[in-house]
């Protein structure tokens, strides 16, 4: 079987500054999943994740202080939009917390060095650089310092971009995941070039490698752990028509069930690298397959010629590429017509 796919919901900013949002994805994640007709009990997603900005290091001044007028704006200007979503250090312990009690992994996006003062509070099982971090030099000196494992997404990076920052973290740690992703929200199926999950898998052996997923339903994380991703990221949220930019791009309660559904079965599906006949198989291979049959009555003593044979099922004979087998054996039991011809009831002549 498959080694299991890590599953993150990204819950970003879709508690819309809330904590009891917040917990209320983080169930919804955990929620038992099941697959009827075989009787599968699956395992849920393994993490949520949160991000922490500082907006003393986010935004200059012009851009703080810009009107913000659209239906999704939490205030008059962007500076009040961004603070209004964020959760204090203290806040984000507390869906730490709850995440815990519910066996969930916790990954943190941290923007920015000033992020990491909620390391006092909680070590998250990963830290997040988002993909327009990767060039954030500071961060990535800051995170390395850290023994907390790394998860790097690639949305926005040239392969250049990407080799610069793991040379930055390498420098003092070396536990780091690599995302594929792109940046476009939703991603145009044209754009996804889901085969770079297989180029960052041969070129970047000694890192994991997944895939955040920003198109429009549940297809493209199955894809890609068809492809050999071991990370899949996903936003999610409880009602995908609550205000927020990335609630109507980001899954509901239904769509986290069948993209996890389908994300385990997958899992099951991948088997070995090799050749063989499943064991369950063999009955409809003995039922369906053909042996070498009779084509007219054999009587005793009869030798048996090319044309008195041909194939019928069941398949627990003689196959055709053994016909020689059969070919100028004398029959010592009676054959009737259209009967498999059994090793038991012929003698070959030496």
């Amino acid at each position: 079987m498959k080694k299991e796919t890590y599953i993150i919901g990204e819950i970003g900013q879709n508690h819309n500054g809330s904590v009891d949002i917040a917990k209320l994805i983080t169930e919804l994640v955990t929620k038992p999943i099941k697959e009827d007709l075989f009787g599968l009990n699956l395992k849920p997603m393994n993490a949520v994740k949160l991000t922490k900005r500082d907006l003393n290091e986010e935004l200059s001044a012009s851009q703080m202080a810009s009107p913000y007028n659209t239906p999704n704006s939490f205030g008059k200007t962007y500076g009040e939009h961004r603070a209004a979503l964020e959760l204090s250090d203290e806040e984000h312990f507390e869906v730490f917390k709850h995440a815990k009690s519910l066996g969930l992994d916790f990954v943190e996006t941290l923007c920015s060095p000033g992020c990491t003062s909620l390391l006092k509070f909680f070590e998250p099982d990963f830290l997040k650089v988002a993909s327009r971090d990767l060039t954030n030099i500071p961060l990535l000196e800051t995170i390395s310092e850290t023994k907390i494992p790394i998860i790097l997404s690639t949305g926005m990076a040239s392969k250049k971009e990407l080799d610069e920052a793991l040379d930055v973290i390498v420098k003092k740690h070396n536990h780091i995941s690599i995302l594929h992703c792109v940046s476009e929200y939703p991603t145009h199926p044209d754009h996804l070039n889901l085969n770079t999950i297989k180029y960052l898998k041969k070129h970047y052996p000694n890192y994991r490698i997944g895939f955040s997923d920003h198109t429009i339903g549940i297809s493209a994380p199955v894809v890609a752990v068809g492809m050999g991703a071991e990370i899949i990221e996903k936003h999610v949220t409880i009602d995908r028509s609550m205000k927020g930019t990335d609630q109507a791009g980001s899954l509901g309660p239904e769509g986290v069930m069948r993209m996890v559904r389908d994300i385990r079965i997958a899992e099951r599906w991948m088997g070995e690298e090799t050749f063989f006949i499943e064991p369950s198989v063999q009955a409809a291979r003995v039922k369906l397959e053909r042996s070498i049959a009779s084509k007219r009555d054999l009587s005793v003593g009869e030798i048996i010629k090319p044309e008195d044979i041909h194939l019928l099922s069941p398949g627990d004979g003689i196959k055709w590429i053994d016909k020689e087998v059969i070919i100028g054996a004398k029959v010592i039991n009676a054959i009737p017509k259209n009967e498999i011809i059994y090793p038991e009831n012929v003698k070959k002549n030496k």
